[in-house]
């Protein structure tokens, strides 16, 4: 049996409540010249460094899962929970959405259009648990020089299909294993640090670097684009975006060889980061309930971004930590969380 890996847990704890920085922060981005330029800017900050969080939940699953040697089915067992969940979520989003919230959505698009968006993670997750047996193969059956190999060509395809977006056109075909979305890519990026972290030759403080180096890419053409148009500007926020591969991967490291790689929580602080662990993927599922409910009554320049994005990022994180363990009391709240 495996020991837990506790610089991963880092990592995953603070993902997820990052993850929620990112829904916040984004809704006060999104009313850029109808807020102050102090809030934007103060909203765009932790917007950009929160962007760290989804490609390291995809390279903790790649770090945990590639490589190793499990039953198909294991796999089916993974595959089936989350596809309940995205069936069960998508039922409440769609109740929720219709009935409360009043917006439109149309059924007959649920298989290319989440009932709520941020359940684009599990139509992405779904596709790569599919293939996942077939990959792990793969990674156990590659030398080094091949998982090298991959790693700049898969590396060179995610650029390529970047450049190519930026001018509206995209690749004739796919880079067979990777595609033309960036998450596999991620997963195989998790595997390939997370077995080098140790042989990777920079130091923390460079890594450091590079991570608030891709951050200020990020964030300076964000600012760049959107005074320019006078628009909010996401295409550089997003995880297909150099720079936030960049930071994302620099982060996922750096934390990585916290302590040298062994970090070991004193027995109370390893109890709470268990906790929040355990129930980090029912917060990120259940989160935008209550983001939503600020939404229908609340307008970004109702409250000053200063006071209501860290508000709101402790207010829903400590409110579906609260929800999500009592649901987890149940047997069927457990299956769907």
């Amino acid at each position: 049996m495996r020991t837990k890996d506790y610089n991963l847990e880092l990592i995953r704890m603070a993902s997820f409540v990052l993850v929620i920085a990112i829904h916040v922060s984004n809704y006060f981005c999104r009313a850029y010249g109808q807020i102050s330029d102090g809030e934007y800017l103060f909203s765009l900050v932790i917007d950009t460094f929160a962007r760290v969080s989804v490609p390291c939940f995809f390279m903790i699953s790649g770090a945990l899962l590639l490589g190793r040697d499990e039953p198909l089915s294991k796999h089916w067992k993974r595959l089936r929970r989350f596809f309940l969940a995205l069936v069960v979520w998508s039922v409440i989003y769609y109740l929720w959405n219709t009935f409360y919230m009043k917006s439109d959505f149309d059924l007959r698009e649920i298989f290319y259009v989440p009932a709520e968006a941020h359940l684009w993670y599990l139509y992405a997750m779904i596709p790569i648990y599919l293939t996942l047996p077939f990959l792990q193969v793969l990674c156990r059956n590659m030398s080094r020089q091949f998982e090298k190999a991959f790693l700049i060509i898969a590396t060179a395809a995610v650029l390529i299909n970047y450049i190519l977006w930026l001018f509206g056109a995209e690749l004739y075909y796919d880079l067979p294993l990777i595609g033309d979305r960036v998450y596999a890519y991620y997963l195989y990026l998790g595997y390939y640090i997370y077995k080098y972290r140790d042989e990777i030759r920079i130091s923390q403080k460079w890594t450091a670097f590079l991570c608030f180096a891709g951050m200020a890419v990020s964030f300076g053409v964000t600012y760049g684009v959107t005074v320019l148009e006078q628009d909010h500007y996401e295409g550089a926020l997003t995880y297909a975006m150099p720079s936030v591969i960049l930071s994302g991967a620099a982060f996922f490291l750096y934390v990585l060889r916290v302590k040298d790689g062994h970090f070991q929580p004193k027995e109370k602080a390893r109890q709470v980061i268990d906790l929040f662990g355990g129930l980090s993927f029912g917060i990120y599922l259940i989160h935008i309930l209550f983001l939503d409910n600020y939404k229908k009554y609340m307008e970004p320049w109702d409250l000053s971004a200063w006071i209501a994005v860290p508000g709101l990022i402790l207010t829903i994180t400590a409110v579906s930590f609260v929800c999500v363990y009592v649901l987890r009391l149940t047997k069927v709240g457990r299956k769907i969380t």
